[in-house]
């Protein structure tokens, strides 16, 4: 019996192939959504979360501007924020400040375009001190990088990241080339090992020079962007961040740690904290494909209304010949749930096929991209698909079988 039930249910759909895709529509839409959301954003945090790691596990980063516990400082939103400087980093350094501190770095960056003879190319030029390979654990492939005394002058030399070096050098040497940075000229010392992505910016395609030249010569500026501490162990995180809040409280004249200037995080509280916008985020966009599936799911019962009204008399017809109302009521849940089912298995193969479709792209970009598609998120999705048929067939369903036949008969 539930075997016929299921093939006249195909039979009536197939008989109406256009009005039964556009049914299925919105399921497709919000099961799709489903899935694609579960797999990219799957990806995509398990993406991020690398290149956070990839920073290191025993970095602190000072960022100006405060930020409550579980949000980014104001300074990551984009907004400028003038708070620290370099006499700054100079304090974490010392010991009787933080004993676990090993070496601090200073940071601003700004764009440029880079030339050499006839060959240019638009690069981020990082201006910072001359602790950052210690700090960064980067190596120099080639040359040295600069020294202290050029941290206290405009200096005029600069290091290559290892793709600019390539795209500007091809085969040549470039150490001891002059190259123009926003047409002022700068002697190469050298040239970094390869190193990649790290958070998200490309290591290997920037320019390097002191702190000083970049904030007086391109910047005019006399903050940094943010400072990075070297920890000798994990372990000592804690403390260390303890002791450079003391240490700028101190020198920035804050009685009140409501009042401070800026916001020290170690790399765990930073994945502290993109977990929590992450998980904020996955709970909107699972907010849009839910409302794509109430859609889907008005629109099933709309349509189930209509097939009711359009076979009264054929209701009316299978009553009068014997047929019950549990007949007829899972006649209707039965078209419903064929629907649903259908409409939720096109979707599952979309967002598996939209899924992939990003991982793939995401890799050819470069990014360690993980396609991800659980068998939970499948499963929800049948389990989904079923809901949405029974919930919304219900009332179409309960219509049909409650109709009078000899009412049903006199219908035209």
């Amino acid at each position: 019996m539930l075997l016929q039930t299921i093939k006249s249910s195909f039979s009536r759909l197939a008989s109406r192939k256009l009005r039964t895709f556009l049914t299925m529509l919105g399921m497709i839409i919000g099961i799709s959504s489903v899935i694609i959301i579960m797999a990219v954003g799957a990806g995509a945090q398990g993406l991020i979360l690398n290149q956070i790691k990839s920073i290191g596990s025993n970095l602190v980063g000072i960022l100006p501007g405060a930020s409550d516990e579980n949000g980014p400082p104001a300074s990551v939103m984009g907004i400028t924020v003038t708070t620290l400087k370099y006499d700054d980093a100079l304090a974490i350094a010392k010991k009787e400040n933080a004993r676990h501190v090993q070496s601090v770095a200073a940071y601003v960056k700004g764009t440029a375009a880079v030339s050499w003879e006839n060959r240019s190319l638009d690069t981020t030029f990082t201006g910072t001190t001359a602790s950052y390979a210690e700090v960064e654990e980067a190596e120099v492939a080639a040359g040295q990088f600069f020294s202290n005394e050029d941290e206290k002058t405009i200096s005029r030399v600069a290091v290559l990241g290892s793709q600019v070096a390539k795209n500007l050098f091809a085969e040549n040497d470039p150490i001891g080339q002059t190259v123009k940075i926003k047409r002022e000229s700068f002697r190469v010392i050298g040239v970094m090992a390869k190193k990649g992505s790290v958070a998200f910016q490309n290591q290997d395609d920037q320019i390097f020079i002191s702190l000083y030249t970049a904030q007086k010569l391109f910047l005019g500026i006399s903050h940094v962007s943010y400072i990075r501490a070297k920890v000798d162990e994990a372990q000592n995180l804690p403390q260390t961040i303890e002791d450079i809040k003391a240490t700028l409280r101190e020198r920035h004249n804050i009685n009140n740690p409501a009042n401070d200037d800026f916001s020290v995080r170690s790399v765990q509280q930073a994945l502290d904290v993109f977990t929590s916008v992450t998980d904020a985020l996955k709970f909107f966009l699972a907010a849009i494909a839910a409302i794509a599936l109430l859609v889907g799911g008005i629109g099933i019962m709309n349509i189930m209304l209509v097939s009711v009204n359009e076979r009264i008399r054929e209701i009316g017809l299978r009553k009068a010949v014997g047929a019950k109302k549990s007949n007829i009521l899972s006649q209707f849940l039965a078209e419903t749930l064929v629907i649903a089912l259908g409409g939720g298995l096109v979707g599952v193969v979309i967002g598996f096929a939209v899924a992939g479709l990003v991982a793939v792209i995401a890799k050819y970009l470069g990014y360690q991209w993980d396609f991800v598609v659980s068998l939970f998120s499948v499963i929800l999705a049948g389990g989904i698909s079923a809901v949405v048929g029974l919930v919304f067939g219900i009332y179409p369903a309960y219509k049909a079988a409650n109709l009078d036949p000899i009412t049903a008969l006199r219908y035209e």
